[in-house]
């Protein structure tokens, strides 16, 4: 487990203030690659909801002109870590959030939840 993350740190996570600044100014989107019913319980502002085994059918839905910021459900869940890997190798700039969703909203940070 230990050699997985390892190679996986150069995907440089983002902090959650760095992701708020970059949402401010438009500079990245949002992906949640957690199952649809963990997404309707709460999530990012703004963010799209591509669970992880949907991602390589619905590439078309994300946007090539900006940094796509993937996460899921906390430091070590491998659903971000698989998500960015298979975003860089499509060619999409992506990197994952340093922490996922649980401390997000422990953080008292805006969340959403599906209507």
């Amino acid at each position: 487990m230990t050699a997985y993350f390892r190679v996986r740190d150069e995907f440089e996570p983002v902090s959650r203030e760095d992701l708020l600044a970059r949402l401010r100014d438009g500079l990245v989107s949002v992906l949640d690659v957690r199952p649809e019913e963990e997404f309707s319980l709460g999530h990012l502002p703004g963010a799209l909801s591509v669970p992880l085994a949907e991602l390589e059918r619905r590439l078309a839905e994300l946007p090539r002109d900006r940094e796509i910021v993937a996460y899921c459900r906390g430091a070590y869940c491998v659903l971000a870590f698989e998500a960015v890997a298979t975003l860089r190798a499509k060619g999409y700039r992506a990197r994952r959030l340093g922490h996922g969703y649980p401390e997000w909203k422990a953080a008292g940070l805006p969340v959403e939840v599906a209507a």
